[in-house]
């Protein structure tokens, strides 16, 4: 697929990938989603066993969620662990696995954050730049922000805010169970965002795409 081959080099220092998420941050930008034309979701997880990072991508269709494609790809990692910036860690083999793919989804969703971030640039957003197509982030635990817990039943939501800004929200995508943290990453909004992520959820706590992908993400060596 087409990705952005030059918007930066991952090889800089943490105060020097802070100051770039802050310049980077300007650039991302909310768009209503066109549901007429969402035809796949695509599913992102990276984990990291024994210093190698391995991702998956796996590309569903929608709305009846069938794994059309899967990618993975596999490199040392090359960052350390620092919260906050993830991206840098995950972000090269990331951009491996996007290539490999033949299919162009109409949406990505990440397993992790999008704009719940101090500096609204999670990796949902931070690789929505790179991929210029519409992201999203579900993260499954808190990271940072206020909010009330939503209701116990499934589709309860609640506003996350942060200094006063909401950047996302706290949905309960199955009754009586913890609540995912949603937010948009580029080219997304949060209602489309909540929206699509319930869309994709069918039998478990996590979305499909999610599921799928945290699956083929752990699922090779």
């Amino acid at each position: 697929m087409d990705l952005k081959t030059d918007l930066h080099s991952w090889d800089v220092s943490p105060a020097d990938a802070i100051a770039l998420q802050n310049r980077l941050a300007e650039q991302l930008r909310e768009h209503v989603l066109d549901w007429e034309r969402v035809r796949t979701v695509a599913g992102v997880d990276v984990s990291v066993k024994n210093f190698v990072s391995q991702a998956a991508v796996v590309v569903l269709s929608f709305p009846d969620m069938q794994v059309l494609e899967v990618v993975t790809a596999a490199q040392p990692t090359p960052y350390p662990y620092i919260p906050g910036l993830l991206t840098f860690r995950e972000g090269p083999v990331l951009l491996e696995a996007f290539q490999k793919l033949q299919l162009t989804p109409d949406v990505f969703m990440f397993d992790g954050m999008g704009r719940i971030h101090p500096r609204r640039m999670g990796i949902a957003a931070h690789m929505g730049l790179w991929l210029r197509l519409p992201t999203i982030g579900c993260g499954k635990t808190y990271f940072l922000g206020q909010y009330a817990e939503p209701e116990l039943e499934a589709g309860s939501r609640s506003p996350l805010t942060h200094k006063g800004e909401v950047i996302g929200s706290v949905v309960r995508t199955k009754t009586r169970v913890k609540p995912l943290f949603i937010s948009p990453g580029h080219l997304m909004t949060l209602e489309d965002a909540v929206r699509l992520t319930l869309h994709c959820t069918t039998l478990y706590r996590l979305p499909e795409p999610i599921r799928a992908a945290h699956h083929a993400a752990g699922g090779f060596a």
